[in-house]
Formats: C-alpha cells, structure tokens, sequence
C-alpha cells in the first residue's frame, strides 16, 4: 500500500512539474530555407567546395598518372631510378593529402569559410528563437528538425513562422 501511495505521489509530481514548463518546436530546417543570405551563404559554400575538390583530383590524378607511367617504365629503370620516382610519387601524394587537409580537414578553409558565412545567421536565429520564446513564455524549445526524438508535434507548438518574422522575414 505503502509502494501505491509513494508511486502516486511522484507521477503526480511528476506531472505537476510537466505541466508548469511551457515549450515549443522550431524547424530550423524551415526558417534557414525561407533566409536568403542562407541560401546565398550555402550555394557560395557549395561553389568554394567543388572548386577545391577539383584541385584536390587533379592532384590525386598526377600521383596516380605518375604512378601508372612508374609501372610501365619499372623494367627499364635502375635501381636509383626507381627510388628516385618512388620518392617522387610519394611527395606528389603528401602533397595532395596535405591540400586535402588544408581544404577540408577539422580547422581548414572550408570549416572557416563556412563559420564566416553561416555562423552570423544562426546567431540571428538563435536570437530571435530566444526573443520569441521570452515574448511568449516558453521555457524550453526544440528543433523538430534535427531532433530524432521528436515523434511528432502539434502544429499548435510550432513557432518557426513567429521567428521568421522576428528576423524580418514574413511567411
């Protein structure tokens, strides 16, 4: 009986402490779609990463061209020779690995040209979430978006349009 009682008690707690938070859902998949300087940011972002990708295997391609050529002239080569382009294959795939890096590694070009372009928007973002929220009085917010908890959502709790237009971007 004792267990009953102890058990009721916290759900009822429990629900009690549920009910006094008010929260709401963004898509910020949605509100970064309907930001043109996103979009803009986003394609300038997919233009800087072809462009060096395509320095990056035309790299890859002169190792591997050298490399070819290595095998077929391998017969006719001396033994310094055949050091001597080895190491040369070698330095050309460093070369290409180390491009690659300074492209697209953890703190390379990209990471920087991407925190320079994208970062000052999500700012704002992050600043008109959080002014809507403190308008309306909502304690927590979560992004449906990239959220994989989130099941579903009423559309009641949805606030995205309401930070839209907080940045000055009506739908």
């Amino acid at each position: 009986m004792k267990k009953i009682l102890l058990i009721f008690s916290a759900l009822v707690a429990f629900a009690a402490f549920g009910n006094a938070q008010k929260y709401a859902v963004v898509d910020m998949e949605y509100i970064l779609k309907n930001i043109p300087s996103y979009e803009s940011a986003k394609e300038q972002l997919d233009l800087v990463s072809k462009k060096w990708q395509q320095e990056v295997d035309a790299k890859m391609q002169e190792v591997q061209t050298m490399y070819k050529n290595y095998q077929t002239e391998l017969v006719f080569l001396s033994e310094d020779m055949k050091v001597k382009r080895e190491n040369e294959i070698v330095e050309k795939e460093k070369a290409a690995q180390e491009l690659k890096k300074k492209y697209f590694g953890v703190d390379g070009e990209l990471f920087k040209k991407r925190e320079s372009l994208m970062k000052p928007i999500q700012d704002d973002v992050f600043a008109a979430i959080q002014e809507v929220s403190k308008k309306q009085g909502f304690d927590i917010v979560f992004d449906k978006s990239s959220s994989m908890n989130i099941i579903y959502s009423a559309p009641k709790l949805d606030i995205s349009n309401e930070v839209l237009k907080q940045l000055g971007y009506s739908k």
